[in-house]
């Protein structure tokens, strides 16, 4: 029997010098400012406590030029949440700023595609395109993590828990895969990278980082039909999360996602 579950975003960077060039292929306008967040996620009922992505630490942001506002894993504890002991991990995908600072979580189990560990370990990542949105020391952790038993590997859609299903759409990545979460409100979808913005998924923008862009576009179509209605489509890095849902009272960078949008989504 399904259990329903509250659904929580943390943010825990952000960078405000992008472009909308940055943001979309087919766009009429490629030079107006386009903020991107990052976020990571929490589900969570009285009996267990499951992460969605772990974001990216401090090293990582300093190599890459793109400092964080706050430690991912540290920022979990605002709603109570010792990384350290958080059971179950979904990686939505491995890029760099969902699959960061593995070690964080030592007591997890995670949760990814096989597709998405072929790619990021296979002859594609010889390309540099392809290889830039990964980081080599995270899939390390990632290899050590298979040889010593905590990851689950899934082959298209797969359940993590009652309520809660893993749906494979690629086209951001090989393996990229959302998350359907049965909430008392209905389910809502974590797109994660299906669609970094609103924009993208309700006019079909595809972002300019695919490795399949047939599959983007047919990942636009899956995450509406897993969601009960379009405004509980939750992109990956949207600003616009944190002005349409409510923030968690005593927080300044949790915003509570399962309750609803306090207005509807216009883009």
């Amino acid at each position: 029997m399904d259990e329903t579950w509250q659904v929580y975003a943390i943010k825990y960077a952000e960078r405000n010098e992008r472009v909308r060039g940055h943001s979309f292929i087919l766009d009429d306008d490629h030079t107006s400012p386009h903020a991107m967040d990052y976020f990571v996620w929490v589900l969570k009922n009285d009996t267990r406590t499951i992460v969605v992505d772990t974001g990216y630490d401090m090293a990582e942001g300093k190599r890459r030029g793109r400092p964080i506002l706050r430690d991912p894993a540290t920022a979990l504890q605002a709603i109570g949440i010792d990384a350290q002991e958080v059971d179950t991990v979904i990686l939505t995908h491995l890029h760099y700023d969902h699959a960061g600072a593995l070690d964080r979580f030592p007591a997890a189990i995670f949760h990814t595609q096989t597709a998405e560990m072929i790619f990021a370990t296979g002859p594609c990542m010889c390309h540099d395109t392809l290889q830039m949105p990964y980081s080599a020391e995270h899939l390390c952790q990632m290899v050590r993590n298979v040889y010593s038993g905590r990851v689950v590997f899934h082959d298209g859609n797969g359940i993590v828990a009652p309520g809660i299903t893993l749906h494979h759409v690629g086209g951001h990545s090989r393996g990229l895969q959302v998350v359907q979460v049965k909430t008392d409100n209905g389910h809502v979808c974590l797109a994660s990278d299906a669609a970094h913005y609103y924009e993208n998924f309700l006019h079909e923008k595809p972002f300019p980082i695919v490795d399949n862009i047939e599959h983007m576009h047919n990942g636009w179509k899956t995450i509406q039909t897993l969601a009960s209605h379009r405004d509980l489509v939750i992109p990956g890095h949207d600003p616009l999360v944190t002005t349409h849902f409510p923030i968690v009272e005593n927080t300044s960078f949790v915003w509570r996602i399962d309750v609803g949008p306090t207005k509807s989504i216009e883009v």
